[in-house]
């Protein structure tokens, strides 16, 4: 490198992959084939945020990296299923079903695959599976961190926008309204499911995460009601 050439600093995608093994390689390839048709919401794009997030809490935590990485591009693949059926599909347990032939294929050990298979049929927030495994509970925190804070407010517009919802339903009961409608609004979101995620944070670094992007998005949504209101 000639004398005083800028240093292109790595980005944390590209050290993650160097990271990885290349077990964990050939998922994610096959993982990434499953996104094409995708909704915004829950696109490719989500799968690698939440893997970085991953990258960070798993060595703090102490988690087999090769389980959770692998679990973390493969944690959504069922997610089509759900949205073509509005919601009567749970993409957790799907996704592990589809994920079964892809580990098969893989060097992972039985138990090692049996626990990425955990990992993604229980990092639903909705689900009825609970996370066990060190790297199930990885999995489920970063998932939820990408549904809170500023990307989480933008991702909660952006699957109302995908299901046809209105900006704002104040005239509507929001416990009664249905999801998958044109009343689902991010509002409702975050009233139903949003707000209640930093109090089901299942590990240490991922609670400290969640405390602060939880604080933002509280901030953005009192601050939208008194902007629809016409207050501010």
């Amino acid at each position: 490198m000639a004398r005083g050439s800028p240093i292109t600093p790595v980005s944390k995608t590209m050290q993650m992959t160097q990271q990885e093994s290349d077990t964990v390689k050939r998922i994610k390839a096959e993982a990434k084939r499953l996104f094409e048709a995708a909704r915004g919401s829950h696109d490719w794009e989500h799968t690698i945020r939440v893997c970085r997030l991953c990258a960070h809490i798993g060595p703090i935590e102490g988690a087999d990296m090769d389980v959770l990485m692998a679990a973390a591009y493969l944690h959504d693949i069922g997610r089509c299923h759900q949205d073509a059926s509005d919601g009567r599909i749970c993409h957790a347990a799907e996704g592990a079903k589809m994920a079964r032939p892809i580990l098969s294929a893989s060097a992972l050990t039985g138990q090692q695959k049996e626990n990425v298979r955990h990992c993604i049929a229980s990092h639903r927030f909705r689900g009825s599976r609970t996370p066990e495994s060190l790297e199930a509970k990885v999995l489920f925190d970063a998932d939820k961190l990408d549904a809170i804070g500023a990307v989480g407010v933008a991702r909660a517009y952006l699957f109302a926008g995908e299901v046809g919802a209105r900006l704002h339903n104040p005239g509507n009961n929001i416990e009664n309204t249905r999801a998958y409608s044109r009343d689902d609004t991010g509002y409702r979101e975050f009233k139903v499911k949003l707000c209640k995620i930093k109090n089901r944070i299942l590990t240490k670094e991922g609670r400290r995460m969640a405390r602060e992007r939880h604080d933002f998005m509280t901030h953005f949504f009192s601050r939208f009601i008194e902007e629809v209101n016409g207050e501010r």
